[in-house]
């Protein structure tokens, strides 16, 4: 196993990966600096697109474009003209509450949390985006991370970060219910953020625990299975991608811009881990 760093722009708040299988490009965002990045790892070309807002996540389309989870709603994003137009706002819309990460499931909903601004009240809760309808999912969420499914599609995986905590759902593809939520693993004893997440191909699940330097595999029974010591304490998010998705993709944050934090030579940058000897599973797009 071999942890890299790669030769790209340095994130405040990297986060959001999403490999696009069919472009061989990786997606990633900037919450902080407002952007969507697009990079290919055989060419190394890297595009960027500014947008309005904070964004907490964006996923591809399948009719072209992205859609990105901005502060009070979900905009599509168009990347030839890089215009962002609303696509399903928070209704009645909350000042306190923001949108943070998304995925698509296999059904090509984008699932999303929101989170409180301030990060003190569990005033988040969880949406589906479905053909432009907004569906609520859940509630009772601090700050919503680490949306994704189990290969079956039966189980769906969301942490809320701020309880240390990553909930499992019984999901049903078919109307894109999830219910019967339940802890399926604390991160205490490793940091006090599970992050951005991913399943693999096997089923288990990948964590990037912020604050805790440690990228995790878990089992499906939540099991511990191998602990990846990281050069940054605060890796934000993990994605499989390359040609045989059996590369790790490790965005990380900069402190530097909260008051009083001082950022070490690796925060905000981001990092490959190779040789790990699993593959992940291809993104879905946002039918939407």
């Amino acid at each position: 196993m071999q942890i890299t760093k790669l030769d790209l722009p340095r994130c405040k708040v990297g986060e959001g990966p999403v490999w696009d299988e069919a472009e061989q490009a990786l997606y990633y965002i900037d919450i902080v600096e407002k952007a969507v990045f697009r990079w290919e790892p055989a060419s190394g070309a890297l595009r960027r697109w500014g947008v309005p807002d904070i964004i907490g996540s964006m996923a591809l389309r399948e009719g072209g474009g992205a859609v990105v989870a901005l502060g009070s709603g979900v905009h599509t994003l168009d990347f030839e003209t890089g215009a962002v137009e609303p696509l399903a706002m928070l209704d009645p819309p909350d000042r306190d509450v923001q949108l943070a990460d998304g995925k698509v499931d296999r059904a090509g909903r984008f699932v999303f949390a929101t989170s409180h601004r301030a990060m003190k009240q569990p005033k988040g809760g969880l949406y589906s985006l479905d053909h432009g309808r907004l569906t609520q999912l859940d509630d009772d969420i601090h700050l919503g991370n680490g949306p994704c499914w189990s290969p079956d599609n039966t189980t769906f995986y969301h942490a809320d970060s701020l309880r240390h905590l990553i909930y499992a759902y019984d999901y049903d593809l078919e109307t894109g219910a999830a219910t019967n939520r339940r802890p399926f693993f604390d991160s205490s004893p490793w940091g006090p953020i599970p992050d951005g997440a991913t399943v693999d191909a096997d089923g288990n699940l990948w964590s990037a625990i912020c604050e805790g330097g440690v990228v995790l595999c878990i089992s499906p029974a939540g099991e511990v299975l191998r602990e990846i010591a990281f050069p940054t304490r605060i890796p934000a998010s993990v994605m499989f991608f390359g040609p045989e998705l059996d590369r790790l993709f490790v965005p990380t944050i900069d402190p530097s811009f909260m008051p009083g934090r001082e950022a070490a030579p690796d925060d905000g940058c981001c990092f490959v881990i190779d040789g790990l000897g699993v593959k992940g599973l291809p993104e879905p797009r946002h039918a939407g």
